[in-house]
């Protein structure tokens, strides 16, 4: 009885294995025949079918999956159907999450709705994939002048003003603030400072997701993306112990420009001194 209980156990996988492989080419099928009529829609739920049955094929279908792809978000484009368009992508990604083919694609779509931030974070994902990828450089970069304020770089290449900066910052951790807090951290340049005195702890935040990502990309090329923990969260959503462990004993920004009032500034610095920072004994 164990050996005939066994053999229908066989005898009952192989006949499913063998209906799975069946599906899998009346599918593929199926999606090429789409295909040659054009009709996008159908022949990408097809590929989606075949990519969730066999993944051991994502590397064989994956050209004409990125074709049928584009040219279904290009149809859901035109028709309006937006979240349908975002869908796809967010499936896609699901199945071919380090695709930096799909990761661009993701970020024109983005791009032309508006949408640069999210935009820019798809463009650098794709470089990140692959250095080589001229057109995920040229949209990350045609997407940053977008969102990098030219007011950064003039104050990245104002000597006096980042002097002062370090000075006033080296002071207070050599009067013993080792804990610091950098609200709107741009480059990060303020950060850097910080661990460079000598703070123990340095948190920095940022909202703007291309700065973030910037920032990131600073700290790193300085070898401190260990001792500086970047937060891509405003200040006023930060909770203690949830994203710093503890209260700070230095807040630093530099955002002291025309966005002293329009991004907020004033109501961060308060909750800052009243939620985050360490208070006089």
């Amino acid at each position: 009885m164990p050996n005939s209980n066994a053999k229908l156990h066989s005898n009952h996988r192989g006949g499913r294995e063998a209906s799975r492989r069946e599906l899998v080419s009346r599918s593929l099928q199926s999606a090429q025949h789409c295909l040659e009529n054009q009709d996008f829609g159908t022949a990408y739920a097809h590929y989606l079918l075949v990519l969730n049955l066999a993944p051991e094929l994502k590397t064989t279908v994956k050209e004409t999956f990125q074709f049928t792809l584009f040219k279904w978000a290009e149809e859901l484009d035109s028709l309006a159907r937006i979240q349908d368009l975002f869908n796809c992508y967010e499936q896609a990604l699901e199945l071919y999450p380090n695709d930096e083919v799909i990761c661009n694609s993701m970020g024109e779509h983005l791009f032309r709705m508006g949408f640069r931030d999210e935009a820019a974070g798809y463009f650098h994902k794709a470089v990140k994939l692959n250095p080589d990828f001229a057109d995920a450089k040229e949209n990350f970069y045609r997407v940053a002048n977008w969102l990098v304020e030219r007011w950064h770089f003039i104050m990245l290449n104002d000597a006096k003003r980042n002097l002062t900066y370090l000075r006033a910052i080296e002071k207070a951790v050599h009067s013993g603030s080792k804990s610091v807090l950098d609200i709107g951290t741009g480059t990060g340049i303020l950060s850097m400072f910080a661990k460079k005195a000598g703070a123990s702890f340095v948190y920095a935040c940022e909202l703007s997701k291309t700065m973030y990502e910037l920032a990131r990309d600073v700290v790193a090329a300085n070898n401190m993306e260990r001792e500086i923990k970047l937060l891509h969260l405003k200040s006023l959503d930060i909770e203690i112990p949830k994203h710093i462990p503890e209260r700070v004993s230095l807040v630093v920004t530099e955002t002291v420009d025309a966005g002293l009032f329009g991004e907020g500034i004033v109501e961060s610095l308060i909750h800052a001194w009243e939620h985050l920072l360490l208070q006089p004994k």
